[in-house]
């Protein structure tokens, strides 16, 4: 059996495409990498075509506080030179480029999920 961490991020990253999906995006790649070596959970367009890099973040319970929390300034400098590696590639056109952070958190309903994004995080 995997580790439960990872499984949480898979299953949180999923939620999360279908979820943004369902609002007009369109996910481009997923677990993207940049040849300088950095990761992107999501990459996708947006309804107003700007390349977005989706950090997600998850927690199976608010006992380890907040997920957004985790997100540090250095993290948020490694998604964005990642971006605009990818943006470079010339593989998605697009406008604009912007890096949003969606939390999964539980939510008061029992086996549910509450996911909430916060755009423009660098």
């Amino acid at each position: 059996m995997g580790d439960p961490r990872h499984l949480l991020g898979l299953a949180a990253e999923a939620a999360v495409a279908t979820w943004l999906a369902r609002a007009g995006w369109r996910i481009v790649e997923r677990r993207a990498r940049s040849p300088t070596g950095g990761e992107v959970d999501l990459v996708a367009i947006d309804p107003d075509s700007t390349l977005v890099a989706i950090e997600v973040r998850a927690r199976r319970t608010r006992r380890t506080g907040a997920a957004a929390a985790t997100v540090d300034a250095r993290r948020v400098a490694r998604l964005g030179r990642t971006l605009g590696a990818i943006a470079a590639s010339g593989r998605h056109p697009h406008r604009a480029l912007r890096v949003d952070l969606v939390t999964v958190e539980p939510s008061e309903e029992r086996g549910q999920w509450c996911l909430a994004r916060v755009p423009g995080i660098g």
